[in-house]
């Protein structure tokens, strides 16, 4: 299992698919459809679907680097998926993005409290053997989860850093995530199937 945090606005927001990049959601994962705006939207942030021109550098990061590894989508799900620890878009009355790690803990305790449990149930619903927890605060939560709830089965936790530009000493992210996924042996999970 791949670990995210929560949607960002031109990403899963847009999409519904975690580090949901428009342009990688659709012309690589092969997923279109309509999307309904919320309830209450904030005007510089739409909800555009598929016709949101902005594009999500995580997300294009993040499935750019599995197209190259894997080739088709179908030899990354093989093996992997990805589950977003809060599925919910947070932004400011201006439209910033806010995301559960800008938050004091003892603000956010009772939301933690719901989504590890929420986190811990699909652990053993999907029968998860490894987390790569994308980011320090998905390193914590997943960390957290694993301590407060027991599972049917050891689980390993892998750190890989947040393909985020706004994450320090990130320009080189898909080569530095490629060497994370080859020291924890995980590339020969993505091997391209010969043509």
């Amino acid at each position: 299992m791949y670990f995210g945090m929560n949607p960002g606005p031109f990403g899963m927001s847009q999409t519904g698919v975690p580090f949901g990049d428009v342009s990688s959601v659709r012309d690589w994962l092969g997923i279109t459809g309509p999307v309904q705006k919320p309830p209450i939207e904030i005007k510089t942030r739409p909800v555009n679907g598929f016709d949101c021109n902005r594009s999500e550098v995580s997300g294009r990061r993040f499935w750019g680097l599995m197209q190259s590894l894997c080739g088709t989508p179908e030899n990354f799900f093989k093996t992997s998926f990805v589950y977003n620890y809060l599925p919910q878009q947070w932004l400011t009355a201006s439209g910033c993005n806010l995301t559960p790690g800008d938050f004091k803990k003892p603000e956010v305790q009772e939301l933690y409290n719901i989504c590890d449990s929420v986190f811990h149930k699909v652990l053993e619903l999907y029968e998860v053997e490894k987390i790569v927890a994308i980011g320090k605060f998905c390193e914590t939560r997943a960390k957290e989860t694993l301590k407060r709830h027991t599972s049917s089965r050891s689980i390993e936790i892998l750190y890989l850093p947040h393909p985020s530009p706004r994450a320090v000493n990130n320009t080189k992210w898909p080569e530095t995530a490629t060497e994370c996924l080859r020291k924890h042996n995980l590339l020969q999970y993505y091997q391209q199937d010969p043509e």
